[in-house]
């Protein structure tokens, strides 16, 4: 669905700059009069809200670069300088804080979004596979991140989860102890350990905003998917992007930052762990070490496997998964909208997704391991069984005949499945 723009330049500097460097006409034509599904609802504004959360994380991280300290003898009081000292730096670094929760709360319905609506079906593949490479690359930045107030969290959060790579030994002796020890620049977690994740946290958010181009690029190219899953056809299926979708973009991030500023000004703290606010002591081991929230599931899952080597596998599989579910799916429709069987099974699938980020926070015993596996076993299973079956035996609901009968309601019969599925097969 490559667009044509319809810019035309209307004084002399702006015709002379079109011939040469066309930047206008470039933005014109991707976030002006770019045909955008007249059908789409409130989720596909999530888009934007996660541009908006990159460019603030980046802003506020540069600032907070100035008067933080990557030594592991003035990390922790550097924080506490900016919260105290540095004009309006407790705001700052609220913002940054609290923005991480934010950015991972915005992609998660942005990914759940993507599977529920089938918008990782063709043509859209690589738009998909970026995606997943952005939340790849978000986690690690994120990870990163935490280790740098320097609490007792960061610290043995960062010593167990590095240490994980030892596994890595099994497979390859010397491989896991080698990587363990290049991350931590010595023999244990310290300073040096910190310096460098804090390297690569100030790089990964510039890779982050790379890989958002290729992804806004690929999406420009395929098009946008929408609740039916049918592709623009006629003028009548689509609106220009402004101001009707950028409008409803506005709506959408005004909703967001009344989210945002009730945890930013009134409880900042509430989504961390109150045992970083003590400064890291490697003598004194938390008694239940857990990660941030948005990466409980995943630890569940590495918990719920008895092989140490098994969970790091596992743990990482869950993400790669992701990759492949374009050619997992066998459906012949995109949107869960019209699948009666396949919807069920996606609300247990996001069930599940909740309860394992409950059992993530809760220790590692009893009846919690046993639901951890429960809920581990259905993650793999939605995708290497249900979807590829489902898709097989279900019979869809039929689709209306194009996206402007969707909204408009207008007469006629309703397009066959295997119609309306046709363009898809390119």
């Amino acid at each position: 669905m490559a667009h044509e723009s319809n810019y035309h330049p209307t004084s002399r500097f702006g015709k002379w700059m079109d011939e040469r460097l066309p930047v206008a006409r470039l933005v014109h034509g991707s976030f002006v009069d770019f045909p955008t599904p007249r059908n789409l609802n409130y989720l596909w504004t999530f888009g934007g809200i996660l541009s908006f959360c990159l460019a603030a994380q980046i802003l506020t991280g540069l600032v907070l670069a100035m008067h933080y300290q990557p030594s592991g003898a003035e990390a922790f009081n550097s924080v506490e300088h900016i919260r105290r000292d540095v004009n309006y730096g407790y705001m700052i670094r609220n913002f940054h804080a609290v923005g991480a929760s934010m950015f991972f709360i915005a992609v998660y319905i942005h990914i759940f979004r993507g599977l529920y609506y089938g918008s990782y079906k063709a043509p859209r593949e690589v738009l998909w596979i970026l995606g997943v490479l952005i939340f790849l690359v978000m986690m690690a930045t994120a990870f990163m991140g935490y280790a740098l107030p320097w609490g007792q969290m960061s610290f043995w959060g960062v010593t167990v989860i590095t240490n994980l790579f030892s596994s890595l030994d099994g497979i390859i002796p010397g491989l896991g102890t080698a990587i363990v020890e290049w991350l931590w620049g010595g023999y244990s977690v310290s300073g040096t350990t910190l310096n460098r994740f804090f390297s690569l946290h100030y790089l990964l958010p510039f890779v982050i905003a790379g890989l958002v181009i290729l992804h806004i690029w690929a999406l420009h190219v395929a098009g946008q998917n929408n609740p039916t899953g049918l592709d623009i056809r006629t003028k009548a299926d689509s609106v220009p992007m402004f101001p009707h979708a950028v409008a409803k973009d506005a709506v959408g991030l005004f909703a967001f930052l009344l989210l945002f500023a009730w945890f930013a000004f009134v409880m900042p703290d509430y989504l961390g762990h109150a045992d970083n606010y003590i400064e890291a002591n490697p003598l004194v081991t938390p008694p239940h070490i857990v990660p941030e929230w948005y990466f409980l599931p995943f630890y569940a899952i590495l918990r719920a496997i008895p092989s140490k080597l098994g969970g790091v596998i596992a743990m990482f599989s869950a993400i790669a998964i992701l990759v492949f579910v374009p050619w997992l799916d066998t459906s012949r429709v995109r949107s869960s909208k019209y699948r009666p069987i396949y919807k069920w099974f996606f609300w247990l699938f996001a069930f599940s997704c909740l309860a394992l980020g409950y059992l993530g926070a809760m220790p590692a015993e009893g009846v919690y391991v046993f639901w951890a596996r429960v809920f581990t076993f259905y993650y793999f299973a939605h995708f290497l069984l249900v979807m590829p079956i489902v898709g097989l035996i279900e019979t869809p609901h039929r689709l209306p005949r194009s996206i402007a009968e969707s909204v408009l309601g207008s007469g006629g019969a309703a397009t066959p499945v295997t119609a309306a599925a046709a363009p898809e097969k390119r």
